[in-house]
């Protein structure tokens, strides 16, 4: 009887949890109208737009500075010199400078004040010690102007931050398509009338009418009707699933041919929709240890630049070489040394598998634990809804006291069972329901910590508990209670007297073999902790092919069996509701929650699975292991690339009559941000991969 008294405690924790999420949502409640991810969505628009724009302008201008350019005429060997060329280029340069270059010029000053030199510093300086130079050789400074490598290198920078910055906007798409998820509006019943309302005037039980082929504008529960709701955008489930009257309906999934009556649940920013929303935004927000990583190399690199830039300018000072030769060298060593792939390579690819993974029901509340999955090397899981379909049947009833018939024990059980949501309650009120055994109400209802339910009915003392319960009050049990070995048995006692006993079948998930071949195929051992006896236990554990299980297991042992496991030197990942098991969930090296609907407010967990299934499970830790891999990539690529370019642009290989100038310092530096962004797009196919 797993974990029989989690209805008891699990209202109690969720009253707790409902405080700390009312109290965490008055904070926000001042936020404006705006849905939740919308503003930052329409800036990074308009950033887009922008550079955009500055690009083109820019480019315009280039063609001409590249044309009468006297070194770029010299080095195609044609002559068109127009009255007063130098400064035609200067004037040209100016705009270019101060108007395509803006960007940089703004973000360096950023960067200044708040005392961290990074990507936009050596931009800013590349350009501008290119452009006051240039700039000087037309008024009288003796040298060759460069006017050209500053329009290409500033267009080239402009187009690279521009396909930079739509890789980042396709990243959060998948999040604006959860926002936009919701309709507008709602038809809200009232009497005979029905009205139609903006979503923001919902409230919690309102009756909603919802037409075929809508959307479920609100979390509810559905009163009236039968249908097939499209739930995969929420949840990843891509067969429609069908509700009907008493069934959860979430917000944003759409209705299939049927028409729906919902007695509204939760709206707004109570809604899952919008749990999601936060979650993911949270998750995208938050910075990881990869993330620390990559921000660390990109400001010693930017250390590095300038110490290189201006050893640079020395060395070949004093080697003889002429002023603007050395500027020329310093230049390209800033520009190459650009650590802009570096400051892309970790935050796109957090971007992009937080949002995947919402999408396919995982909800990442932890970006830590969820790189540090691919480490797991044992998992915990909870037998009930998780490796089994958590859908009991009654599978006999028998009594051990002859004053007592099978219904007269199944009606007295079911009065202590009726207000539970637990598995074994429910199949025991299935079971009622098939029989029409009228239900009474109970008296002093008590759960008996992870053993069992108590309550007075009809006058008389009535528990429903686990075999546990029976050995601790040294009650015998019947040699035939488990006639078959994956049967779950309850016992019912009348006056501290056995009085009969009722065995149920819980399915085992089709789902759950392939996840455990998928366990196993990554060298990850697989336990079950299940509140069931030894029999069931052990002929589940067989049957999947675990590693080992723990039977009769009461909710504050899992947090001993994680401990045991770490003890061993095991990676561990606990799968547990979230509630009941809070603090293995906390013990665990990565917590991980599962449970449908709206209910994703497990507190303890560093990550959600919307749906109860082991597959998921095996997803997330495949799924961590290719985001980890895509990080590595991406630091490798944009910290390598500067290892190579850095020394040729500083001019190591100038005796083999190789030097890197910074026009093409410029293109390889946007080309390896390009190759960043499509390696970190490429996670979007990992997911699910086995």
């Amino acid at each position: 009887m797993e974990n029989h008294e989690h209805h008891k405690n699990k209202e109690m924790d969720h009253s707790k949890m409902k405080h700390k999420k009312e109290d965490h949502s008055k904070m926000n409640h001042d936020q404006g109208s705006i849905p939740m991810g919308m503003e930052g969505h329409d800036h990074h628009k308009m950033m887009i737009a922008d550079f955009r724009k500055r690009f083109w302008v820019t480019l315009i201008l280039t063609f001409p500075i590249l044309f009468f350019s006297p070194m770029i005429q010299q080095f195609f060997g044609y002559e068109i010199l127009l009255p007063g060329n130098p400064y035609i280029l200067f004037t040209l340069s100016s705009i270019v400078y101060f108007y395509g270059g803006w960007p940089f010029l703004k973000g360096f000053w950023s960067e200044v004040k708040k005392g961290a030199p990074g990507m936009m510093t050596l931009i800013a300086m590349a350009i501008s010690v290119a452009y006051f130079y240039s700039s000087a050789t037309v008024f009288g400074l003796k040298g060759v102007d460069f006017f050209w490598e500053l329009a290409t290198l500033i267009a080239i920078m402009l187009i690279g931050h521009w396909i930079e910055m739509k890789s980042v906007l396709g990243a959060s798409n998948a999040l604006q398509l959860l926002v936009s998820m919701m309709p507008s509006e709602a038809h809200r019943v009232k009497g005979d009338a029905i009205e139609d309302i903006k979503l923001e005037n919902l409230l919690k039980d309102d009756i909603i009418l919802i037409k075929p082929g809508e959307k479920v504008p609100a979390d509810g529960i559905i009163t009236e009707g039968t249908s097939y709701l499209n739930e995969s955008m929420l949840t990843g489930e891509s067969k429609p699933v069908k509700k009907e009257a008493k069934d959860k309906v979430i917000g944003g999934s759409v209705n299939g041919n049927s028409t729906l009556k919902v007695k509204v649940e939760h709206t707004g920013k109570d809604s899952y929709l919008n749990k999601v929303i936060k979650m993911v935004e949270e998750a995208q927000k938050t910075k990881s240890k990869m993330q620390n990583l990559s921000d660390r190399a990109a400001k010693w690199l930017t250390y590095i630049a300038l110490a290189i830039g201006f050893g640079t300018l020395a060395v070949w000072l004093l080697l003889g070489f002429p002023f603007v030769y050395a500027l020329e060298r310093m230049v390209t060593v800033m520009v190459i040394a650009c650590p802009h792939a570096l400051g892309l390579a970790i935050p796109l690819v957090v971007a992009i598998s937080t949002a995947v993974s919402a999408q396919n029901g995982l909800l990442i509340r932890n970006r830590t634990a969820f790189e540090e999955s691919r480490k797991i090397s044992a998992i915990l899981f909870d037998k009930t809804g998780t490796l089994t379909k958590g859908d009991f049947g009654v599978t006999r009833i028998e009594s051990a006291d002859k004053q007592y018939t099978t219904d007269e024990i199944l009606r007295l059980a079911s009065a202590l069972e009726q207000s539970s949501e637990h598995p074994i309650a429910v199949g025991i009120i299935k079971k009622v329901k098939e029989t029409n055994v009228s239900i009474t109400n109970p008296e002093n209802f008590n759960a008996i910590t992870g053993k069992g339910v108590e309550a007075k009915v009809e006058g008389k003392q009535v528990k429903v508990v686990s075999p546990g319960y029976l050995r601790d009050e040294k009650i015998t049990i019947p040699k035939d209670a488990y006639s078959d070995a994956a049967e779950t048995v309850v016992f019912v006692l009348i006056d501290g007297k056995l009085a009969g006993y009722i065995a149920l079948a819980d399915e085992i998930r089709p789902e759950s073999a392939n996840a455990i071949k998928v366990f196993k195929k990554n060298n990850i051992k697989v336990f079950m902790a299940t509140g069931d006896n030894e029999k069931t236990a052990k002929a589940v554990s067989e049957k999947l092919g675990l590693d080992g299980y723990y039977a009769e297991v009461l909710p504050h042992q899992k947090v001993e069996i994680v401990q045991e496991l770490q003890s061993k030197g095991e990676f561990v990942a606990m799968t547990g509701d979230g509630v009941n098991d809070a603090p293995a969930l906390a013990q665990a090296n990565v917590g991980v929650a599962v449970g449908s609907g709206s209910d994703i407010a497990a507190e303890t967990a560093d990550i959600i699975l919307v749906n109860s299934n082991p597959q998921d499970i095996a997803n997330l830790i495949l799924f961590g292991k290719a985001t980890y891999d895509k990080m590595i990539q991406n630091l490798i690529w944009a910290t390598g690339y500067n290892v190579v370019a850095i020394p040729l642009a500083a001019g190591v290989l100038y005796s083999s009559g190789f030097v890197l100038g910074p026009a093409i310092g410029a293109v390889f530096m946007s080309l390896s941000t390009v190759i960043v962004a499509i390696n970190a797009q490429l996670l979007k196919r990992k997911i699910g991969k086995k």
